[in-house]
C-alpha cells in the first residue's frame, strides 16, 4: 500500500511521539517507585536529577510534539487545511472532529507544560507542588496520546 504524503507525515510523527511516550511512562513508574517528596528536591543525588531530567525532556517532547507535530498532521491527513490556523483553533478543530477531548483542557496542559519549563519557584515546596503538577499533567497527556493512537487506527487501519 502506498501512503499519501500526509500519512507518511503522520506515521514519522506517530513514530516520534511513541519514542517520547515509551520514554516518559519508564519515568513516571521510576518517579512513582522512588517516592520523592520536597525535602529531597533539596539535595537531589545524580541519579534523582537524571530521572527528573528524563521525566522533564520526555514530558515536554511529547506534549511539544503533540501540539506541533501531531495534531496538525492528523488534520492535515483529514484533509483540513491548517497552513493559516492559530494552535488554539487546531486544537478546536480537533474538539470539533472528535479527536481531541477539549481544547481548553489541552490550553491548560500546555500552560502546566510552560510554567514547569519556564519558571522557577524559589522554595523547595513550590518546586515540588510545580513537579506534581507537572506529573499529573503528564499522565493526562498520555491518556489523550493513547486516545490518539486509537483514533489514527481506527481512521486508517494498517497505515499507521
Amino acid at each position: 500500500m502506498t501512503l499519501s504524503p500526509e500519512l507518511l507525515a503522520l506515521q514519522q510523527t506517530l513514530d516520534n511521539c511513541r519514542l517520547h511516550e515509551t520514554g516518559l511512562r519508564d519515568a513516571l513508574d521510576d518517579l512513582a517507585l522512588r517516592a520523592l517528596c520536597a525535602a529531597d528536591l533539596a539535595s537531589l543525588g545524580k541519579d534523582d536529577r537524571r530521572l527528573l531530567d528524563q521525566f522533564a525532556y520526555r514530558y515536554l517532547r511529547l506534549q511539544d510534539d503533540m501540539g506541533a507535530r501531531l495534531m496538525p498532521a492528523v488534520l492535515r491527513a483529514l484533509g483540513e487545511e491548517v497552513a493559516s490556523m492559530a494552535a488554539f483553533d487546531r486544537f478546536a478543530r480537533l474538539e470539533q472532529l472528535g479527536w481531541l477531548p477539549s481544547a481548553e483542557e489541552w490550553s491548560d496542559l500546555r500552560r502546566v507544560r510552560n510554567e514547569f519549563a519556564h519558571d522557577y519557584p524559589s522554595t523547595v515546596d513550590e518546586r515540588f507542588a510545580r513537579l506534581q503538577l507537572a506529573i499529573a499533567s503528564a499522565q493526562r497527556a498520555l491518556q489523550i496520546w493513547t486516545g490518539f493512537q486509537d483514533k489514527v487506527r481506527t481512521r486508517w487501519p494498517g497505515s499507521c
